[in-house]
């Protein structure tokens, strides 16, 4: 989970109008999120269709005042936000990257993330947003795999212009457009100590 800064909402009259997932205002949740996954930064629409993600669920009249606020929606894959569905705690509410920093809460440690400094809420969100899931960690592993392949290149390249080449890329793999982004970075500071 990377740190998201929410634009501002393109096209309110939709809220207004009672469509949260207007085209124009899910597009510039997809571009803030770079079309990954809000909370397991997995990219989405190459191979299903987004939710728009109600932060605070609108389910059960929990929060329906928030059912088209603008700052209660997210951009999510199917998978998080089915494992998310209408849960919600307010005494310790799940670690929300447009508010939330997630290096404050998370680290990553190979394929898995887990809690720093013992954050309630970062667990509840490992948790019940199933972060660590079978096929999420594999998906992960192959990510990191490539990752590990251009770093072992990059220690055994003798020349100083491929090396450079090297990790010009793995700085571009690490930016927080690609997928996985939290655990590259993490990887490579690993390998920078």
């Amino acid at each position: 989970m990377i740190k998201l800064n929410r634009p501002a909402c393109p096209y309110p009259a939709a809220l207004e109008n009672g469509n949260y997932k207007h085209p124009r205002n899910k597009e510039a949740l997809k571009n803030a999120s770079f079309d990954k996954c809000m909370y397991c930064e997995s990219k989405i629409s190459h191979i299903d269709f987004a939710h728009v993600e109600h932060i605070k669920p609108k389910a059960d009249g929990k929060f329906p005042e928030l059912e088209f606020d603008w700052d209660n929606l997210g951009y999510a894959c199917p998978k998080c936000n089915n494992a998310k569905s209408d849960k919600y705690y307010a005494e310790c509410p799940y670690i929300n990257p447009y508010r939330d920093d997630p290096d404050e809460h998370f680290f990553a440690a190979g394929t898995f993330l887990f809690i720093k400094n013992g954050s309630e809420s970062a667990d509840l969100t490992i948790r019940d947003i199933k972060l660590n899931r079978p096929e999420l960690l594999e998906v992960r592993f192959t990510r990191i795999n490539e990752i590990q392949k251009t770093l072992n290149a990059c220690h055994r390249c003798t020349s100083p212009v491929l090396k450079q080449l090297l990790l010009d890329e793995l700085e571009s793999e690490a930016s927080e457009d690609k997928e996985f982004s939290f655990f590259v970075k993490a990887i490579l500071a690993a390998h920078a100590a």
